[in-house]
């Protein structure tokens, strides 16, 4: 008589990157879920930078002229659409460290996963929303009369920057939200976007500020985006009168990937040491 040997089944092995895909991509879905249960809450973010865009272009736009010629909705808008891509970040935030004073992130380390999956999951979830946000926004501007003066690739390459942007400030977001802890802390750090915002050429060139605050506004990253999609969707640009006001196109590249480098690892090392 033979005996049959039973062999345990093949467990197919998952490498690293693949795992770290599979299980952000997972990470991705329950933030989904919580849109799905909160429709009201993800409704609102929408909303808010199309009222921003309505107050400004209908209530201040009317008094103000662009310095060398071109219509104010043509130079606002791509400034808005900048503000947008770094403001908002307190959702993300908040959805954070509530998981993390709820023992939820607790309850994920004791799982296989890859480590890092939650925090590439929820810039995932961050960065669908904020793709959802900038075509909201365009359509707003191209209600309010905004339009673009340009080709295919030059609009496909301005909205690739603004997402950039977004998505570096993202990460910043996500470091500074696992230093703080606390929701009470988050919403502290949310007010200083505010002034980092409105120091840079999204409503009017850094030339008609005073002294060093016109050269801080020069080189902060939202103007250098915000000067980049402009000089691409073909709208008209503040004339400079530094070396930043007029190579905007570089450091709107450099700038995010420079805070993509400080900020990932920084990220990474302090969720790891939440273990400890």
């Amino acid at each position: 008589m033979t005996e049959t040997t039973l062999l345990p089944p093949v467990v197919p092995r998952i490498g690293p990157a693949r795992r770290l895909l599979v299980d952000s991509l997972t990470m991705t879905r329950r933030g989904l879920a919580h849109w799905t249960r909160q429709p009201g809450v993800f409704a609102v973010g929408l909303a808010f930078p199309v009222m921003m865009l309505v107050m400004f272009v209908y209530f201040l736009g009317g008094g103000m002229a662009v310095d060398g010629g071109g219509d104010y909705v043509d130079f606002l808008v791509p400034g808005m659409l900048v503000l947008t891509m770094a403001f908002g970040l307190e959702s993300t935030m908040v959805a954070l460290t509530t998981d993390i004073n709820r023992g939820i992130l607790d309850r994920f380390r004791s799982m296989p996963i890859a480590p890092s999956a939650v925090l590439v999951g929820r810039s995932l979830l961050d960065m669908l929303s904020s793709v959802l946000t900038l075509l909201v926004l365009v359509g707003a501007g191209w209600a309010a009369g905004w339009r673009w003066h340009a080709g295919a690739t030059e609009v496909l390459a301005a909205l690739g920057l603004l997402l950039l942007l977004r998505f570096a400030m993202l990460w910043v977001g996500i470091h500074l939200a696992l230093v703080a802890g606390r929701v009470e802390l988050v919403q502290t750090v949310q007010i200083l976007v505010w002034p980092i915002g409105f120091l840079s050429s999204v409503f009017v060139s850094p030339a008609t500020m005073p002294g060093w605050v016109g050269a801080v506004a020069d080189w902060n990253p939202m103007s250098a985006t915000a000067g980049a999609v402009r000089d691409l969707f073909g709208n008209p640009a503040w004339p400079g009168e530094s070396w930043a006001a007029d190579h905007p196109a570089p450091l709107a590249l450099l700038w995010p990937l420079v805070l993509l480098a400080v900020f990932v690892p920084l990220a990474l090392r302090r969720f790891a040491r939440l273990a400890d």
